[in-house]
């Protein structure tokens, strides 16, 4: 499934940034963030219900939209170049649009 890909992907990109030394707080901010959007996508698409499906769906979504503030901050605080913040910051701002949109859709079915 693609969204799994991509919040795979978001989870390798922000464990890369906590290899970098600089803030070693924000990073394990995001670093927490970017990895739960994986494993919550994982859990909703193997839940054992639609309750399960969606509740896991929308804590993606949290975790997504809060690893954006923290990528921003960090990258305000120049502790990611602009190369860095380019590519994670859209990559994560694609997967929010991604689970945005199954939430609603999840919310106009019920």
């Amino acid at each position: 499934m693609i969204q799994n890909k991509r919040s795979y992907r978001m989870g390798v990109a922000t464990s890369s940034i906590f290899l970098l030394p600089s803030n070693i707080f924000l990073c394990n901010q995001l670093l927490r963030a970017g990895t739960s959007i994986g494993a919550n996508n994982a859990e909703a698409c193997n839940g054992i219900s639609k309750a399960d499906f969606k509740s896991k769906s929308f804590i993606a979504l949290k975790e997504a939209r809060e690893s954006l503030y923290w990528i921003e901050l960090l990258h305000r605080n120049s502790f990611i170049d602009d190369r860095q913040y380019e590519s994670i910051y859209g990559d994560c701002e694609e997967l929010v649009k991604v689970l945005h949109h199954r939430c609603k859709k999840i919310n106009d079915t019920e």
